[in-house]
C-alpha cells in the first residue's frame, strides 16, 4: 500500500490520468475509470479522469467537425459515393446549422427543440429516414416499425430522429473516413480474438485519417491539461482496442516519459498469455484482472519503492532481452468493501447523449439515459455455467459488501452527479445482497431507479419481486440462454423454462421490466431444440413475462468449461492458430452439423418482431427460411406453468 501524502512526498508526485477510450456508450461513461479514480483518490494518489469516447464524437459532430468531413466526401471519387454520403453533400448546409441544438436537444439541455424536430422540417433526413415511414417487417439491427414510431409521444418521437440524424452521420463518417467506424465497437475485427497482432499493426502504422487526427490532438489536450506521470487506458471490449493504441502512440510521441498502463475486460480475457514484444512499443505495462493491487504495485515500482520482480499480475517487456515477462509477486487483491466509492469528478456528466435506437421500453434502457453504473459484488456467487469463463477473476473471485456501505456509496454519487438513476453492472446480483439493499434504500427513503442483471432463480419470489419494485427497480435482464431444459441443464444453469417463466412473471407483476439474454448454437443443440426454444421465447412474451430479448450466437473461449472439457459436451475443439497476441474464442466441431447461421436469422426477426408485439400468435416456423420441424411444445405450457 502507497504511503499517505502526510507521509511521502513521492506520493504526492505520482499524477495518474484514467482514459475512457472510442468507442463505448454515448449515454453514459463506462465506469472502469470511475472506479479506479475513486479508488486512488481513497488512498491519497492524484488521479484524474477522461472520456475520450465523448469527446471524440463531439469533435467530430461539430459544425468545425462537419465541416472538416465534407472536405474527406468531396475528395472522394464518384464510384466511392454512397447514398449516405451524396445526401450529407446535398443538405451540408443544414447539418451544420442542426449539428449543435441537435446534441444539445439529446444532452437534455433544450426539450422544447422536440417539436421543431417532429415537424420533419427542422432535420436534414439522410437514407436512415426511410425507417420511419416503413411498414415491412423488420428484423434485429432494423429500425422500429412505422406504426410503433406513431405511438411514440413528442419527446421520444424527436429523439428517435435525432437518433437516425446522428446515425446518418456515422455512416457518413464510415464511408467517407474510415470503413471501420462505429459509434461503439469501433475497429472490432481488428482485435477480436485476432492471435497475430499483425493487423492492429499494420493499422496504426498507417497514416492516420480524420478520426485518428481528431483523436490524437483530444489525446494530447487531455495530457497538457492533467500532466498526468502515469496514464491507463481502459479497454473494455475488443472495440476499443484500436483507438486505445492510437492514443497510446500519441502520447509516447509527444511525452515519452509518461508510463502508460493497459487493462480491462478485453485484456483479462484475451490477453491472458500475451507474448508479443511490438504490444510495448505503445504502452509499457499490461495488467490483468481485478485494477486496484496491480495499479497501487506499478505505483511504488515506479517510485522506486518497488522492485520489478514484485509487480503484480502484470506484463512488460525485458529491456535486456526484448521478450515479455509476466511478473506475478503474490499478495491479496483488495477488498471489495474497501475498493472505495467510484468518482465521476472529471467527466461532463450533463455532455452524454439520451439516444433512441430501439422503441422499446426495456431495450432503450442500454442507450437511453445517464446511469451511474455501480457494482453491488465482485464476481458471480453462481460460477457454474459452462458457457462461462468460470475460471477467471471477474466471474470465480466473489465477494460482496454490505448494504451499509453499498448505500452509503449510493449516497455519495447523488450527491456528487445530482442524478439518481443506477445500473448494477454485475455478472448477476445475488438474492440476498438484493433483497439488504432494497430494505436499506427503503430504511434511507432514498428515491432511486435501477435496473441490474440476476439469475431467474427460484429466490425471486413475488415477495421479494415486489420488494425490489418498492425500492426503485424498474427492470431487470437475465439469462434464459437456450430454452431448453436439457440444455439448461448441460449449461449448469441452474434453472429450468417454467421456473424462468414463474420468476419473471413475478417481476411483471411488480411492475419490472425484463430482459432475456437468449443463446443459439450451444453444442449438441438441434434444430428441434432451436424450434422448441423459439416457442417457448413467443410464449414468454404472449403471456407477459419478458418484454425483451436478444439472440447471441454460443462461442466456445479457451476460459470456460466447454473449452476446458469438450469431450463432456460432445464436440471436438479445432487447433487454435498459431500467434503471440489475443487468444480467447476457439473454434468447434459439433456433430449436428446444424446451420447455425439459418437458425440465427430467423431467431432474430422474430425476437425482433416479439419486441414490438408482432406476430404473437403466429406458428413459430413461419420465421425460418428453411422447412423446420413442427414445435413439439404444447402451445399453452408457460400459461399453464403460470397457473
Amino acid at each position: 500500500m502507497p504511503a499517505q501524502p502526510s507521509q511521502s512526498p513521492q506520493t504526492a508526485s505520482t499524477r495518474v490520468l484514467s482514459i475512457i477510450p472510442p468507442m463505448t456508450q454515448l449515454n453514459t461513461p463506462y465506469p472502469s475509470t470511475a472506479y479506479l479514480t475513486g479508488f486512488l483518490r481513497s488512498r491519497g494518489i492524484e488521479a484524474f479522469q477522461e472520456d475520450l469516447a465523448l469527446k471524440l464524437v463531439l469533435k467530430l459532430l461539430s459544425a468545425e467537425g462537419l465541416q472538416a468531413l465534407r472536405e474527406q466526401v468531396l475528395a472522394l471519387p464518384r464510384k466511392r459515393q454512397t447514398p449516405a454520403t451524396q445526401s450529407f453533400d446535398e443538405q451540408f448546409e443544414q447539418y451544420q446549422r442542426t449539428i449543435g441544438p441537435v446534441l444539445r436537444f439529446l444532452q437534455g439541455r433544450d426539450p422544447t427543440l422536440a417539436h421543431r424536430i417532429c415537424n420533419r422540417s427542422f432535420l436534414p433526413e439522410g437514407p436512415r429516414f426511410a425507417s420511419i415511414d416503413s411498414y415491412t417487417v423488420g428484423e434485429e439491427g432494423d429500425e422500429p416499425l412505422a406504426w410503433a414510431f406513431g405511438a411514440l409521444g413528442t419527446a421520444d418521437r424527436a429523439k428517435h430522429m435525432a437518433t437516425l440524424y446522428l446515425n446518418d452521420l456515422a455512416d457518413v463518417l464510415r464511408d467517407a473516413v474510415d470503413e471501420r467506424f462505429q459509434f461503439v465497437r469501433y475497429a472490432e475485427s481488428l482485435a477480436t480474438s485476432q492471435p497475430s497482432f499483425d493487423p492492429l499493426a499494420q493499422a496504426l502504422v498507417a497514416e492516420p485519417n480524420l478520426i485518428d487526427r481528431t483523436l490524437q490532438a483530444l489525446a494530447i489536450e487531455a495530457i497538457e491539461r492533467h500532466q498526468p506521470t502515469l496514464v491507463l487506458l481502459s479497454t473494455p471490449f475488443p472495440g476499443n482496442v484500436y483507438a486505445a493504441l492510437r492514443i497510446a502512440q500519441a502520447i509516447k510521441a509527444h511525452a515519452p516519459h509518461i508510463a502508460i498502463g493497459w487493462g480491462g475486460g478485453f485484456v483479462n480475457t484475451e490477453l491472458r498469455e500475451l507474448a508479443e514484444p511490438r504490444v510495448f512499443d505503445f504502452v509499457d505495462f499490461v495488467s490483468l484482472d481485478a485494477g486496484e493491487r496491480p495499479l497501487l504495485a506499478l505505483i511504488e515500482h515506479l517510485q522506486g519503492q518497488r522492485s520489478v520482480q514484485r509487480l503484480v499480475r502484470t506484463f512488460m517487456r525485458d529491456a535486456d532481452t526484448g521478450t515479455v515477462k509476466y511478473q506475478n509477486w503474490q499478495e491479496p487483491d483488495i477488498a471489495f468493501a474497501e475498493v472505495g466509492t467510484p468518482t465521476w469528478d472529471g467527466l461532463p456528466v450533463d455532455e452524454y447523449l439520451s439516444l433512441l435506437d430501439m422503441l422499446n421500453p426495456m431495450n432503450r434502457l442500454w442507450s437511453d439515459g445517464r446511469w451511474n453504473k455501480l457494482t453491488i459484488a465482485h464476481g458471480c456467487y453462481w460460477k457454474k455455467c459452462s458457457f462461462c469463463d468460470v475460471s477467471l477473476d471477474y466471474i470465480s473471485r466473489y465477494e460482496n459488501a454490505n448494504a451499509e456501505i453499498l448505500v452509503d456509496r449510493i449516497e455519495a454519487i447523488v450527491k456528487e452527479t445530482g442524478q439518481t438513476g443506477f445500473h448494477f453492472v454485475d455478472e448477476a446480483a445475488p438474492p440476498k445482497a438484493l433483497r439488504a439493499l432494497a430494505q436499506e434504500l427503503i430504511k434511507r427513503k432514498l428515491q432511486i431507479s435501477w435496473w441490474g442483471n440476476i439469475r431467474f432463480e427460484k429466490s425471486f419470489t413475488p415477495e421479494l419481486c415486489q420488494l425490489l419494485s418498492d425500492s426503485g427497480c424498474i427492470a431487470i435482464s437475465g439469462g434464459l440462454e437456450v430454452a431448453s431444459d436439457r440444455l439448461l441443464a448441460l449449461m449448469k444453469k441452474g434453472v429450468s423454462v417454467e421456473q424462468v417463466a414463474r420468476v419473471t412473471r413475478s417481476f411483471t407483476e411488480a411492475g419490472v421490466l425484463v430482459h432475456a439474454y437468449l443463446m443459439y448454437g450451444f453444442p449438441t443443440q438441434t434444430v428441434q431444440d432451436t424450434v422448441d426454444a423459439l416457442e417457448y421465447v413467443r410464449q414468454l412474451f404472449e403471456n407477459g413475462c419478458i418484454q425483451s430479448g436478444f439472440f447471441h450466437r454460443f462461442a466456445c473461449t479457451v476460459h470456460s468449461p466447454v473449452g476446458q472439457n469438450p469431450d463432456e459436451y460432445g464436440i471436438t475443439l479445432q487447433a487454435l492458430p498459431p500467434g503471440n497476441f489475443a487468444k480467447n474464442d476457439v473454434g468447434f466441431i459439433d456433430p449436428t452439423g446444424v446451420d447455425h447461421n439459418a437458425m440465427g436469422r430467423a431467431l432474430k426477426k422474430a425476437i425482433y418482431n416479439f419486441m414490438h408485439g408482432v406476430e404473437l400468435d403466429a406458428d413459430v416456423r413461419s420465421w425460418f427460411d428453411v422447412k423446420v420441424p413442427r414445435p413439439t411444445v404444447p402451445r399453452h405450457t408457460i400459461a399453464k406453468a403460470l397457473g
